[in-house]
C-alpha cells in the first residue's frame, strides 16, 4: 500500500504505475530546445566556414580571368566584363610556369615515390617484428617530427654544396639531390603515420600467408601492402601536398651554380612571378598563375577525399 505526503511524492511503498511523471517531459522539451539550438549554431558557423574557405579560392580563380584594369578597379568582384582565357597562356609562356610544372612533377614523382616505399617498409617493420632497438628507432624517427627545418638550414646547405665536389648530381640545382632531401624531410610523418595503421591490420590474415610459405617480404609486398592501401593513399596525399607547397628547402638548394639556369620547382616559380608580373604589373597573369598551381592539388584532393577520411579514421579507430 502506498499513501501521498503533503508535497505531493509518494512514499518508497508507492505504486509505480501510479507515480507523477510530469519530470521526465519536461526534461525531454528542454533537451529538444537544446539539441536545435546546437544544431542550428553547427549550421550556421560550417556555412561561415564554408565562405571563408571558397571566397578567396573563388576570387583567385575569377580574377586570373580578368584584365588588369578590372583587377585594380573592382578587386573584389566575382564577375568578370568578359573571359580572358589568354592570362593562363601568357602566365604558361612568358612567366616560365610550364617549366615549373615539369620539375615539380620530375621531383614528386621521385620523391613521392621513394617515400611512400621506404617509409611503409619501416613502418611495417617497426610494427609488426619485435626486435632489440625497435623503440630507439622509432622514436628516432619520431624525432624528426619535432626538428624545424631552419635550424637544419646551414649544415644541409654546406652537406650538398661539399657532397657536390664527389657526386655533381646530388649538388646544389639538381633534381636528384632534392629529391633525396624531400624523402628525409616526409620520412619521420610517413613513418610514424603507417606504423600506426600497420599495428591496426588483423594478425591472422599474415599467420595464414606464413603458413602457406609467403616469405616476409612476399608477405610484405603481396599481401599487408594492398591491405593498407586506404593509409597509404592517405598519407600520400600529404607527402604530395607538402612536397608541391615546400617553398624554403628549393630556395636555399636550388641555387644557379656557375652560371646555369636554375631548375626552380612551382612554389619558388610562384614567387619570381609575383615579383616580375608586380613590376610589370600584370596582376591577371599572376592570378592565373596562381590558379594552375593551385588546382591540381585541389583536384587530387577532391577525387580522393573519401579515402584520405576512411585512411585516418582506420588508423585511428583501433
Amino acid at each position: 500500500m502506498s499513501t501521498a505526503t503533503h508535497d505531493g511524492l509518494t512514499r518508497p511503498d508507492q505504486n509505480p504505475a501510479t507515480a507523477p511523471k510530469g519530470g521526465k517531459g519536461d526534461t525531454s522539451v528542454s533537451d529538444g530546445i537544446g539539441g536545435k539550438f546546437f544544431n542550428g549554431f553547427s549550421h550556421l558557423f560550417l556555412l561561415v566556414w564554408a565562405v571563408m574557405v571558397i571566397y578567396p579560392l573563388l576570387w583567385v580563380v575569377m580574377s586570373a580571368l580578368k584584365t588588369d584594369s578590372e583587377v585594380i578597379r573592382q578587386p573584389l568582384s566575382l564577375i568578370p566584363a568578359k573571359l580572358n582565357w589568354d592570362n593562363f597562356s601568357r602566365a604558361w609562356g612568358a612567366g616560365h610556369l610550364g617549366s615549373f610544372f615539369l620539375n615539380t612533377v620530375l621531383v614528386l614523382a621521385g620523391s613521392v615515390t621513394l617515400t611512400m616505399l621506404l617509409g611503409s617498409m619501416a613502418a611495417y617493420a617497426l610494427a609488426r617484428y619485435e626486435f632489440r632497438g625497435n623503440r630507439l628507432i622509432y622514436y628516432v624517427f619520431l624525432s624528426g617530427l619535432t626538428l624545424p627545418v631552419y635550424l637544419a638550414a646551414v649544415p644541409l646547405f654546406k652537406g650538398v654544396y661539399n657532397t657536390s665536389v664527389h657526386f655533381p648530381l646530388l649538388g646544389p640545382n639538381k633534381h636528384l639531390m632534392l629529391i633525396l632531401v624531400y624523402v628525409a624531410w616526409s620520412l619521420s610523418f610517413t613513418v610514424f603515420f603507417m606504423h600506426s595503421f600497420f599495428r591496426t591490420l588483423p594478425n591472422t590474415i599474415a599467420e595464414a600467408a606464413m603458413v602457406d610459405g609467403a616469405s616476409h617480404s612476399r608477405l610484405f609486398f603481396s599481401v599487408m601492402l594492398p591491405m593498407s592501401k586506404p593509409g597509404l593513399i592517405s598519407i600520400g596525399i600529404f607527402n604530395v601536398l607538402g612536397q608541391w607547397n615546400q617553398w624554403y628547402l628549393p630556395t636555399l638548394l636550388m641555387q644557379s651554380v656557375a652560371g646555369e639556369p636554375k631548375n626552380q620547382v612551382i612554389a619558388q616559380g610562384l614567387i619570381e612571378l609575383s615579383v616580375n608580373q608586380g613590376y610589370k604589373s600584370d596582376w591577371s597573369g599572376l592570378f592565373a598563375g596562381v590558379t594552375m598551381a593551385m588546382l591540381p592539388v585541389l583536384v587530387v584532393y577532391i577525387i580522393f577525399q573519401r579515402q584520405v577520411q576512411s585512411g585516418l579514421t582506420a588508423g585511428v579507430g583501433k
